[in-house]
This record gives C-alpha cells, sequence and structure tokens, in this order.
C-alpha cells in the first residue's frame, strides 16, 4: 500500500500498473483483461461490420479506437493495443489469412525454408506501431499501455502448419525427429519477437506481453530445451533497460516454477492454477497476473464480484499482483459481467 502522511495515496493507472508488474507497493492492484477489446463489444462488432480483421489491425485510427473501446466503457488500468501475434511473420514471405481463425497457405517444413524468414519486422507491424503512439497521447498516465508479441515456440507453431492443430503436431514432430532444425527455427522466431517488442516499446508501450499459447504442449525438459531457451533469448535481446515484461503460457501448471525462473517481471497464471499457492512458492522472485477463468463471467454478477475478491486476498501473498482472466474474453461475455469484474476491481484494497 503506497502511504503518505495523510493516509493512502491513490496512483494514476499508469503508474500503479508499472508498479505493480515491478512489484513495488500500490493502492490496489492495478486490472486488465486479455482479449478485453473485441467481439463481446457491440460497438467492436459495428467496426468488424464494416472491415475484416486483418483491415482493423493494419489501420493505425481503427486498432487505435478498437484499444480504447473497453477503456471508454469500464475505465481497465491497462489498455493493450489491437493487433495479432502473428503479424510479424508476414515479415517472413507466411501467406497469413484469417478465415475466421489464422491459416497458412506456405507453412515451414524444414531448413529449407529458414530463407523466407529474412523479411523487415517492422514494415510488418508498422501500423500496431503508430496504433501505439497515438494510444500514448490519448492516454497520458490514465492507463498503462501494453504491447504483446508471441513467443518463439508459439509462432513456430502457428508457421509450421497451414491450419494449427490442438496438439501442434508437426511442430512436437519435427522437434523429437529433427531438434536442430526446431532449433533453428526459434532462434529466427527469437529474433522476430524481440524486434516486435522492441518496437512496440520504442512506440510508447509502458509494458509488453509475451504470449506462449502453445509452451503447454511440453513437458518441463523438452519447455527447457525448446521454448524456455528462446523465451531467454529473447528477454536478454530486450536489455536490462526494458520496461516490464510479462510471460503467459496457456496450459502450463506444471511449468510455473520454470517461467518464474525465466527472468521476466510477471509471470501471468493461467486458471488452472491456485493464485494463493503459486503466490507462496514464487515469493518475492516476480509478480503474477490473473487468473480468473474466463467462464466464470458468465456466472451470476455476484459471483464474479466474490471470485475477484477472493482474487485480490490471494494476491495480497504476491510481489505485486495483476488482476485479469487467466486466458481471453470470450465473444460471448456478458458486457455487464465485465463491467463487475472491473468494477470490483477497482474497489478493493490492496
Amino acid at each position: 500500500m503506497v502511504k503518505a502522511e495523510d493516509g493512502p495515496v491513490a496512483l494514476e493507472p499508469r503508474e500503479r500498473f508499472v508498479r505493480a508488474c515491478r512489484g513495488e507497493p500500490v493502492d490496489r492492484p492495478p486490472v486488465w483483461l486479455m482479449r478485453q477489446a473485441g467481439r463481446y463489444l457491440p460497438e467492436y462488432r459495428e467496426i468488424r461490420a464494416r472491415s475484416t480483421f486483418l483491415e482493423s489491425c493494419d489501420s493505425p485510427e481503427l486498432a487505435a479506437e478498437i484499444s480504447l473501446q473497453p477503456h471508454r466503457r469500464f475505465g481497465m488500468d491497462g489498455v493493450v493495443v489491437f493487433s495479432d501475434i502473428l503479424l510479424p511473420l508476414r515479415a517472413g514471405k507466411l501467406e497469413l489469412a484469417f478465415s475466421p481463425g489464422p491459416t497458412i497457405a506456405n507453412p515451414l517444413r524444414g531448413l529449407s525454408d529458414l530463407d523466407r524468414l529474412t523479411g523487415d519486422v517492422a514494415a510488418s507491424i508498422a501500423p500496431t506501431c503508430e496504433a501505439l503512439r497515438r494510444l500514448r497521447r490519448e492516454l497520458g498516465s490514465r492507463a498503462g499501455l501494453i504491447g504483446f508479441a508471441g513467443a518463439p515456440w508459439t509462432l513456430a507453431a502457428y508457421a509450421t502448419e497451414s491450419k494449427l492443430s490442438r496438439e501442434v503436431e508437426v511442430l512436437s514432430a519435427l522437434a523429437w525427429r529433427e531438434p536442430d532444425t526446431v532449433l533453428r527455427i526459434l532462434e529466427r522466431m527469437s529474433e522476430i519477437c524481440a524486434e516486435t517488442l522492441r518496437l512496440q516499446i520504442e512506440a510508447g508501450a509502458d509494458c509488453v506481453q509475451i504470449f506462449d499459447t502453445w509452451a503447454g504442449v511440453l513437458d518441463r525438459e523438452r519447455f527447457e530445451k525448446f521454448a524456455g531457451r528462446a523465451l531467454r533469448d529473447v528477454l536478454a535481446r530486450l536489455g536490462r533497460e526494458r520496461p516490464p515484461v510479462i510471460v503467459f503460457a496457456r496450459g502450463a501448471a506444471h511449468l510455473v516454477d520454470d517461467l518464474v525462473g525465466l527472468g521476466a517481471d510477471v509471470v501471468s497464471l493461467d486458471w488452472r492454477v491456485s493464485l494463493a499457492d503459486a503466490a507462496g512458492r514464487v515469493g518475492q522472485r516476480v509478480s503474477l497476473q490473473g487468473n480468473l477463468d474466463p467462464t466464470a463471467l458468465f456466472a451470476p454478477l455476484p459471483a464474479i464480484a466474490r471470485a475477484v475478491r477472493e482474487l485480490v486476498r490471494a494476491g495480497r501473498k504476491a510481489r505485486g499482483h495483476v488482476l485479469n482472466l487467466g486466458h481471453g474474453v470470450l465473444p460471448s461475455t456478458p458486457v455487464e459481467a465485465v463491467a463487475t469484474f472491473v468494477r470490483t476491481a477497482q474497489e478493493a484494497s490492496g
């Protein structure tokens, strides 16, 4: 709790967000939601009725407007730029489309395809960076600005299949059959991930999150050999003067200690992990983010409020706590449920 001689000091949302990520005292836990800008909002659906997903991402004006929509409604402490983790792969001459999920017409098949991963990342995410600059000017201190990128393993998973399988079959099989090939692919994906984050930081992001959505398919040994090693490379490329970095891996309850050991500032937990237990194990090593089950937002509103208050209590054991879901907002989530989640978080004491 931030205190002055006269009592608790209320922080500006931007400062609250960054301080919690760094494990510094705050007046209350900051709150935002993964996929907080999206299909559950009627104003987002209005925009999407006039433009495709990629057109929305590639228009700085639309991307900034979509990013701001949930903040206008709910006043979260963090605003995440509207974009997609796969956009930087277009720099690698991969033919990306969304129909509605992501597909790649010419996936990587082996070392012979590595020369396709040599394009200009800056050009591929220039609209996202311009959206970040617009958001920085618009928001000021009213919210922390969040950029993001896909982790090397997750980028490689999408890049090696036309339409990604639930078990990440192609990349996982290739990692058993040709581990050196996968390590080479991951090295290039680490460069792409780090460059994506570096450019977003330059454009004004106060914090960046790395999404390793598919790391959970790996056991601990293979996580360290492939995904973890690549994540450490990304963090090393960003250097010591970087802003806070959040690492998120879905379905990775068995990897919490490994994620904590990477050197990021915040580990985002999915809903399968007890926040209280994780806080007790992690101690002062990192801050934690999360981690309400996204389907809990379909519960009655009083139940949502109780769940949020329980998370706030559990998060007091952590070095720092950023309130969030354990994954993204689902498209059919009631708007009032998100309002209840955010409002209850804002009323909580640290």
